[in-house]
């Protein structure tokens, strides 16, 4: 009686297969092989169906046997509908205060919503003073009656080359009281205007950024190009919020009001309009 053979043994025993031609049972071909081998490859074979039967489950066969495929799409295009949501309420925000700005020069409500610095330093009990006089010498009253007939008098404005601005809407940059105003022989070209610390910077009107560095003299410095070669210069702010190339509509926050640059003694907007080259009263455009 032959002994039994041990797991291993069979495992391990070697068998050959040998393919013989029927006719004249010629050996064509021969493999070897064990037991061991055999069960090596069928599971090597059955890992790699099983791997490839899973990634179709995952991806291409998902689509009709995974439940949570239709909920993962479903969860993704409300995403997107939701970031859609958020911009088209940002929109109608900004559309709103547009409407109700304009509602607001309409109605002929030109107040700032700062206290007059007169009143406060009236409540110091302080005097006020009056900057000038507004009695108008004869050589002053000459001058004026040039002044309106040179290109740069309100009428021309009016009527000749800046009509344009004139029949455009511009937005108020910032709330505030101007503490400077515009004047060439002091070769100040723009308006200051005081507001509150880190008071946001509002875009005139829509346009494009052709700069926003920093300057010795104006520190951080944002310029927008609008359409009739008009350009409008923001300086003196504590930080910039666009950069160059962005487009910006009227309303839009570009900058945070501040006290940057040599050329300044505390936290104000410089605000300064450029048409063609040559400076404009902000005054004589925009409501502040």
């Amino acid at each position: 009686m032959k002994p039994k053979k041990t797991i291993s043994e069979r495992l391990t025993t070697k068998y050959l297969v040998v393919i013989r031609n029927e006719e004249n049972l010629a050996e064509t071909s021969s493999t070897g092989f064990t037991y061991a081998k055999v069960l090596v490859i069928s599971a090597s074979v059955f890992l790699l169906l099983f791997a490839f039967s899973l990634f179709l489950s995952k991806t291409l066969l998902a689509k009709w046997f995974d439940p949570k495929y239709a909920q993962m799409e479903a969860n993704k295009k409300l995403y997107e509908l939701a970031i859609k949501v958020d911009s088209l309420a940002v929109e109608v925000n900004q559309k709103d205060l547009f409407i109700q700005n304009f509602q607001r020069v309409l109605s002929g409500d030109t107040s700032s919503g700062f206290t007059d610095p007169a009143e406060i330093l009236a409540g110091q009990n302080k005097p006020v003073t009056a900057v000038g006089n507004m009695g108008l010498a004869a050589s002053d009253s000459l001058f004026r009656k040039e002044f309106e007939n040179s290109e740069f008098s309100l009428v021309t404005l009016a009527s000749g080359k800046y009509r344009e601005l004139q029949e455009m809407f511009f937005f108020t940059p910032i709330t505030g009281f101007v503490s400077d105003h515009y004047d060439i022989k002091k070769g100040h070209y723009g308006i200051d205007v005081v507001a509150k610390t880190n008071e946001p910077v509002k875009c005139v009107a829509d346009g494009t950024v052709v700069m926003a560095s920093w300057t010795q003299d104006a520190g951080h410095v944002i310029a927008v190009q609008h359409r009739g070669n008009l350009v409008t210069v923001y300086k003196h702010n504590a930080g910039l919020l666009k950069k160059v190339g962005s487009f910006v509509n009227a309303g839009d926050i570009i900058s945070i009001v501040g006290n940057s640059g040599e050329m300044t003694d505390g936290p104000h907007l410089h605000f300064e309009m450029w048409y063609n080259g040559s400076s404009l009263n902000p005054e004589d455009f925009v409501t502040f």
